[in-house]
């Protein structure tokens, strides 16, 4: 009996503990499972890597919801990492930039989420000020790219080495309040977000984010989740 009682015990701690922290890899070569808003997505071989494809529908849309949804995550703490590249569409607006990131505690209604993006573009750009808006961090709804840039300027983008539909490596750290963004597996983060503003306790799914006029693509995703 007292076996049989800590059998039971030891299986349900290790599920417990299983759904608390663990590592997810979605490879993202098929559209299963995803969920897309004001996006179109599609498989596709892109630079010799099977990738999901990500498109823009409406860049006349002024929102910041553009997203492929991984409804069936759910994340708080942990890291996020992925194989990206960006890059305008073809006939796109004179201010696109290939914006391309990750959003993370998307809401079940998708009407809050926290996300880290990259401006292609400006990585590599003659104009210093566009090169210092390589990153950006963003709060939908709330807090969109301007509002950031106009109440705390330098406090929210910097600078990283960018080339327009490239594969980039990112990952993203998530611990409470504070957001850490690495690019091309450095050992030091690009940015360091404190105060993430949903706060600390927000929670939710994963999500492939891009902006206006943006043509993506994405591959290798892998949530490694600490709580």
């Amino acid at each position: 009996m007292k076996n049989t009682i800590f059998l039971l015990y030891f299986t349900l701690t290790t599920v417990v503990i299983l759904g608390q922290r663990g590592k997810l890899t979605f490879p993202l070569t098929d559209t299963t499972k995803l969920e897309t808003k004001n996006v179109a997505i599609k498989p596709e071989l892109f630079k010799n890597k099977q990738s999901i494809k990500v498109i823009d529908i409406n860049p006349e849309n002024d929102t910041e919801l553009r997203i492929v949804k991984l409804s069936h995550t759910y994340f708080h703490n942990g890291t996020i990492e992925v194989e990206l590249a960006g890059e305008p569409m073809k006939n796109s607006f004179k201010g696109a930039r290939g914006f391309v990131g990750l959003a993370f505690r998307i809401d079940q209604s998708n009407s809050k989420f926290e996300c880290i993006y990259l401006r292609p573009t400006n990585g590599r750009a003659d104009d210093q000020i566009r090169r210092n808006h390589s990153v950006q961090y963003i709060s939908y709804p709330d807090f969109p790219w301007y509002k950031l840039r106009e109440e705390f300027p330098k406090k929210y983008e910097t600078y990283v080495d960018l080339e327009v539909g490239k594969w980039t490596k990112v990952k993203i750290e998530v611990r409470g309040g504070v957001a850490k963004l690495f690019v091309h597996e450095a050992s030091q983060p690009t940015l360091i977000v404190s105060d993430l503003k949903h706060g600390e306790n927000m929670k939710g799914s994963i999500g492939l984010w891009i902006g206006p006029g943006t043509e993506a693509h994405f591959r290798n995703l892998i949530i490694t989740k600490q709580e």
